[in-house]
């Protein structure tokens, strides 16, 4: 598909995880070895270029029981042809528009609370936008705007994205563009 074909095919509707997904973390267990990281997406795109991600991470490896919700909104740079598959295009995604945080888990809240400045005391179920703000645990400094430059794939009818690096990096820069193929998500109407 061109990239004007997967702009008309992914609108309408919501994109979602067919089940939670692992990735690698940054992160390391005290043996050195990665921490994986679970989660679920939940994604739409609008005319324009503009996009909406959802994410749910979870402390376990089937999605029982709630870690945070991440909610971040914002606008897709077409970069051309990705040559992982014949029509995977590269797209970055820039969240400039909205960047949310929502504790899910009392830990995960008091962890929050241990590590971050400048915002309202961190509570279960309340949001609190990090977008341009100073956050640690992300790895965000003031002012930054979170973007990632990623791919898109479609083929039959599942919107695949990239696969995280096998050590934990984010895709911050063209260099770190993923390789590979996450599982795909499913259009939900």
């Amino acid at each position: 598909m061109t990239t004007e074909q997967i702009k008309e095919f992914i609108q309408g509707g919501e994109w979602k995880s067919i089940a939670p997904e692992i990735r690698p973390s940054a992160i390391k267990n005290a043996d050195g070895s990665i921490k994986p990281f679970y989660l679920t997406r939940t994604f739409k795109y609008f005319p324009g270029d503009k996009f909406e991600l959802a994410i749910a991470n979870s402390a376990d490896a089937y999605g029982k029981i709630p870690l945070a919700k991440i909610f971040i909104k914002g606008h897709m740079n077409w970069g051309g042809e990705h040559p992982i598959a014949d029509g995977a295009q590269k797209v970055d995604f820039v969240a400039d528009d909205a960047y949310e945080v929502t504790p899910m888990l009392q830990g995960f809240a008091d962890a929050m609370n241990q590590f971050t400045k400048g915002f309202s005391k961190w509570e279960v179920n309340q949001p609190q936008s990090i977008l341009q703000k100073e956050f640690t645990p992300f790895g965000l400094a003031e002012g930054e705007i979170f973007s990632e430059c990623d791919l898109m794939y479609i083929f039959n009818g599942l919107m695949f994205w990239g696969a995280r690096n096998i050590d934990g990096r984010g895709f911050d820069t063209e260099k770190n563009r993923p390789t590979n193929l996450q599982i795909p998500l499913i259009r939900h109407t």
